[in-house]
């Protein structure tokens, strides 16, 4: 029976040539060559997780973006409808009371606009001009079919084109909207007037040159 040495304790082995204080070194050389392996490792994973966020962000921004396009756009559309609405309201008002206008129109002609009658008569022009009406329409203007209604044609010698010579009922508008044409009555040139006055102006040159064949010889 083999008795051990009291204190004696095992070592671990060693190579020949080393010591146990060069094992101890190397150890831990071997575990800090294996460290950086992991920390790129997980590197590589926040990197993948940060471009995953970077995309949903785009992602979102753009959907915000389009809903922020759609709603201005809606707000335009309404807004554009609610002028609409309003502008066809008050066209439509004032279409009504353009007899009132008319007869207001006569009685000032025909010097009946007097009294308390004249009163409500221009409190009533004015509103109607605060809401945007204007009146149209006046004699010796050409004639233009988009906003005058010819109800009478006569030929006038003075005249060149086509021409308004009387005003019958003012045309009224409401911005660029045409609510009524103006009634007038129309003269267009006399026929042959302009056949004459053409013949008349090519003869002209042609007597002055005669004169001026035909005047006196320089002695």
């Amino acid at each position: 029976m083999t008795e051990e040495t009291p204190g004696f304790e095992e070592k671990p082995d060693v190579p020949s040539g080393a010591t146990s204080d060069d094992a101890e070194p190397k150890a831990a050389a071997s575990e800090e060559g294996a460290a950086p392996a992991g920390d790129a490792n997980q590197t590589a994973g926040l990197v993948a997780q940060l471009d995953q966020v970077r995309t949903a962000l785009g992602e979102r921004t753009a959907d915000l973006q389009r809903l922020q396009a759609e709603y201005q756009n809606y707000r335009r559309r309404v807004e554009r409808d609610r002028i609409a609405v309003k502008e066809i309201a008050i066209a439509n008002l004032l279409t009504e009371l353009l007899p009132v206008l008319d007869d207001i129109g006569r009685a000032r002609e025909h010097g009946e606009f007097v009294g308390g009658f004249k009163s409500v008569g221009e409190s009533l022009e004015t509103v109607a001009a605060k809401m945007g009406l204007q009146q149209f329409g006046k004699e010796g203007e050409p004639f233009d079919p988009t906003i005058h209604e010819a109800l009478m044609h006569s030929y006038a010698p003075d005249v060149t084109e086509t021409t308004c010579v009387a005003i019958l009922q003012p045309g009224y508008r409401i911005g660029e909207r045409t609510i009524r044409p103006a009634r007038v009555a129309v003269a267009e040139p006399q026929p042959g007037a302009q056949a004459v006055k053409a013949e008349s102006s090519d003869t002209a040159p042609a007597e002055a040159a005669d004169e001026k064949d035909n005047g006196p010889e320089e002695g």
